[in-house]
């Protein structure tokens, strides 16, 4: 199988193989352990895999029911109104619907993010401007920012996930209301809320009642996400009955399949189960964040979906460790170099229970740090002096903790004054580069003129050199001189007497370490921002974004329920959270 790893993501056109063909080239038929491919480990349960499994000939040898049929049953488990609705197979058939009748020249969305907002509107000819999530901010979207830059653009369709695929990123239900009485003046916004059931951060997260009223805002769903049946191809999309209805109109007769149409009607009998699994989903979520974050210098995203978005260590190749995992560990990951926005650095990981998380993290370990031989991250040698190549820079951002140049200035003059030197009368110690095991000086540092051990009497000074630009931050400036100790090149230019000085005036005595151009020690870094883990850790808020317990509730917001999703007895309404009957 090892030689036909890389084939195997290269030889289809989608940006990973199914799994049915790594089961192949297994020989056993036995599928890898699958990060890949987000969706919900508890649901169905074993009971409602036995009764398809008792059904499979009923289901596979007759014509399933019409689509109507099918959203009509949806629709009374959600409390919609079956004419807001229309469902697809899958929710890639709905974007390319969207596109075609609803998307007329060109397309916003932010990036990274799923494929197909910005491959399908590129395929029929249209404008994708992409707005770029940016990785210093934790891949986090500033709504208001991108408005401005629709408007900019002139952009006629927005689009926004919440959560993001691949990073996860929550946007909260006032801020997604805001935007669209920005975008009122749009064609369309789309939400895509495919993810939305596995968040936890709010209590109301959707905006599905909103699309019901107004003119221009298609939201869209994903079942096969929320089921964990990706297999059967079923989503559907809400919006005001116009929208809902140009949709339905195009769709194929019979776009729902057998096995969609027996599921739909199982829901009602397991709304318990369900609501269950999305909670046993956000658990894990929790605690897989955990365990990846202890790994060093794996960055680990905040994410309200099923899934985390993390960022390898410095050196470490994406495909590489995909490759790795896959052939040694059978773990099969999504590496995201062929995403727009994204690099080969991110991998996005499917939460999964805590024995395949223990497995996964075991893997990983093996591959980034295992015998160096064979290590996917490259160790530095003892000595490796400073240099100005990517990985070089990505180390010194990582042992400062993002202050860079200025923290290694101040580890290097702490490390080299002896205790006391400093004020104590006696000469500060010049700054040498360090050699062997030693931190070394950068070159802003080297480039200053080092403080050397004054003259005895009656010794002339050196001639005057033009102290080098510093950074006023990191150095403190140098004292005056007295004019009587000035060197002739810098007397003022208005003549003076020559008068001959006292002799007590004559020693030049040495000067404290402070006053000669010395860096002075810095202060601690500021807190880490979001999506910059200090030397390669996790911030307690990168965790689960804003969730968990105790976690501080944003103003004008009420807290989350215990569950956060519906009762045992239930299914979740429009919204995804209140109860059906």
């Amino acid at each position: 199988m090892a030689g036909d790893v890389t084939s195997l993501f290269r030889s289809t056109a989608a940006h990973s193989p199914s799994m049915a063909a790594p089961a192949r080239e297994g020989g056993d038929g036995a599928g890898p352990v699958d990060f890949r491919v987000p969706c919900n480990p508890y649901f169905p349960t074993p009971a409602m895999f036995d009764e398809l499994a008792a059904r499979l000939r009923e289901i596979i040898t007759h014509y399933p029911s019409s689509a109507d049929t099918i959203t009509a049953e949806l629709c009374g488990l959600l409390q919609l109104p079956p004419q807001c609705v229309a469902m697809g197979n899958g929710s890639t058939e709905l974007i390319t619907w969207i596109d075609h009748l609803l998307v007329r020249e060109s397309l916003a969305v932010p990036v990274p993010t799923f494929g197909r907002w910005t491959d399908q509107p590129m395929e029929t000819g249209k404008r994708v401007d992409m707005f770029p999530l940016q990785e210093s901010g934790g891949f986090a979207l500033d709504l208001a920012q991108y408005a401005d830059f629709v408007r900019a653009r002139g952009t006629r369709v927005a689009v926004v996930s919440n959560p993001n695929n691949p990073d996860g990123g929550f946007l909260h239900r006032h801020a997604v209301v805001q935007f669209m009485d920005a975008m009122a003046d749009r064609d369309l916004v789309v939400v895509d809320e495919s993810f939305l059931e596995f968040a936890d951060a709010e209590a109301e997260p959707s905006v599905v009642q909103e699309a019901l009223i107004r003119p221009n805002v298609v939201v869209l769903r994903s079942l096969g996400t929320n089921f964990g049946l990706h297999g059967i191809r079923f989503g559907y999309l809400v919006a005001n009955p116009a929208l809902a209805g140009r949709i339905r109109s195009m769709l194929p007769k019979w776009n729902l399949n057998s096995f969609a149409e027996h599921v739909v009607f199982m829901l009602r009998e397991h709304g318990r189960e369900y609501a269950h699994s999305l909670q046993q989903v956000r658990r894990d979520r929790l605690d897989m964040a955990g365990q990846l974050a202890a790994l060093p210098g794996l960055t680990v995203y905040p994410s309200q979906g099923n899934f985390l978005f993390v960022r390898l260590p410095v050196g470490a190749e994406g495909t590489v460790v995909r490759d790795r995992l896959l052939t040694e560990h059978r773990i099969l990951v999504r590496e995201c170099g062929d995403t727009i926005g994204s690099s080969s650095r991110f991998l996005r990981l499917v939460v999964r229970p805590q024995v395949d998380v223990r497995r996964l993290v075991s893997g990983l370990e093996q591959v980034l740090y295992g015998t160096r031989r064979g290590a996917a991250v490259p160790e530095p040698g003892p000595g490796t002096g400073y240099s100005s190549g990517t990985a070089a820079v990505d180390r010194l951002v990582s042992a400062t903790n993002g202050t860079g140049v200025r923290g290694l200035a101040a580890q290097a003059v702490a490390a080299a004054a002896p205790v006391g030197a400093v004020g104590a009368g006696a000469p500060g110690p010049a700054a040498t580069p360090g050699t062997g095991a030693g931190v070394p000086m950068p070159a802003a540092a080297q480039s200053f003129p080092q403080p050397q051990q004054q003259p005895l009497p009656r010794v002339p000074q050196p001639a005057p050199v033009e102290p080098a630009l510093v950074e006023p931050a990191l150095f403190e400036p140098v004292l005056p001189q007295p004019a009587a100790l000035r060197p002739a090149a810098l007397q003022p230019a208005t003549p003076q007497p020559v008068m001959p000085q006292p002799a007590v005036a004559q020693p030049l005595m040495p000067q404290p370490a402070v006053a000669q151009g010395v860096p002075r020690p810095m202060p601690y870094p500021a807190p880490t921002p979001p999506g910059v883990p200090a030397r390669g850790g996790l911030t307690a808020a990168q965790v689960r974004g804003t969730t968990g317990p105790g976690a501080p509730v944003a103003p004008g917001l009420s807290p989350a329920a215990a569950t956060g999703w519906p009762g045992t007895t239930g299914w979740p309404d429009a919204a995804g959270m209140g109860q059906a009957g």
